[in-house]
């Protein structure tokens, strides 16, 4: 039983240094950061607007602009490991495939592109 719990303890280790710096990143900000709050930190800075207004404001496009291209990154990664990972086995018509997708998602960033999702004034 000893030899089994023993096998393990690589594992224990791991997951307790996982725990300390974890745990250590969570606190140091609290402890080591310069705060100086002013009415500017403070003010809404994901949105670009405040939350809390009038829901039918107009706002500006390229927030939308910039979840699709969010997505458009986020797709690419998502499929590009499994599809690297198993290269070996999928021979020319999953390359082809996988060409065809990374086409397409080239063809969303070039439609951002000219959209000016990537130029903020």
């Amino acid at each position: 039983m000893a030899e089994v719990l023993s096998s393990y303890v690589p594992i224990v280790i791991f997951i307790a240094i996982c725990l300390i710096i974890g745990l250590a990143l969570m606190v140091a900000p609290f402890a080591l950061a310069f705060k100086a709050p002013d009415a500017e930190k403070l003010s809404a800075y994901e949105c670009g607007f405040n939350a809390f207004d009038d829901a039918r404001m107009k706002f500006d496009i390229r927030f939308y602009l910039v979840a699709i291209l969010f997505i458009i990154f986020d797709l690419e990664v998502a499929f590009l490991f499994p599809w690297a990972a198993s290269f070996g086995d999928i021979g020319w018509f999953g390359f082809w495939s996988m060409m065809v997708f990374l086409g397409v998602l080239t063809i969303g960033f070039i439609y951002e592109w000219k959209k000016g999702a990537l130029e903020w004034e």
